[in-house]
């Protein structure tokens, strides 16, 4: 498993899609991202062109572990802290975040195929205003460091 991070807007998922095309046309790629605003619908929107045809795409906010099925050359899941978020704005228990994340790195360091996670660097800024801003930091903090500490390579 390879951990990809950085900061917003950095180019993280280009890089992903870069590397997974090294691997071969049938790539799996598990979307976590619930676009809520235009903004973010353009943003999915980008991406999706950006990704050769040949690939499959499931987008989900839950269990996404359970995507990572055989017959795949390798996988990227785009991104953790997108999932994390949603995770929060449903109202999730750290423990059940915490379980999510177990499951999602149980699976990937389990596949039979690279798998690539991307991630978003958090907590390089000032502290958020908010309870919740400041709850996302360290919940998707714990989790980057659960990650990277399972991965084989962390960019």
């Amino acid at each position: 498993m390879t951990l990809i991070t950085g900061g917003a807007a950095s180019g993280k998922s280009r890089h992903a899609l870069r590397r997974a095309q090294e691997w071969g046309s049938h790539v799996l790629f598990v979307a976590t991202c619930v676009p809520q605003d235009d903004e973010m619908r353009a943003k999915v929107a980008r991406h999706r062109v950006e990704r050769p045809e040949s690939w499959h795409t499931v987008e989900a906010t839950r269990r996404v572990g359970d995507a990572l099925q055989c017959g795949y050359d390798g996988a990227v899941v785009d991104c953790l802290t997108l999932l994390i978020s949603q995770m929060l704005v449903e109202r999730a228990s750290d423990d059940e975040i915490d379980a999510e994340v177990n499951d999602l790195c149980t699976a990937a360091c389990g596949a039979a195929y690279p798998v690539i996670i991307v991630t978003n660097e958090v907590g390089f800024g000032v502290v958020p205003e908010h309870p919740l801003g400041r709850r996302f930091r360290e919940v998707a903090g714990r989790a980057n460091q659960f990650v990277a500490s399972l991965a084989d390579e962390v960019e």
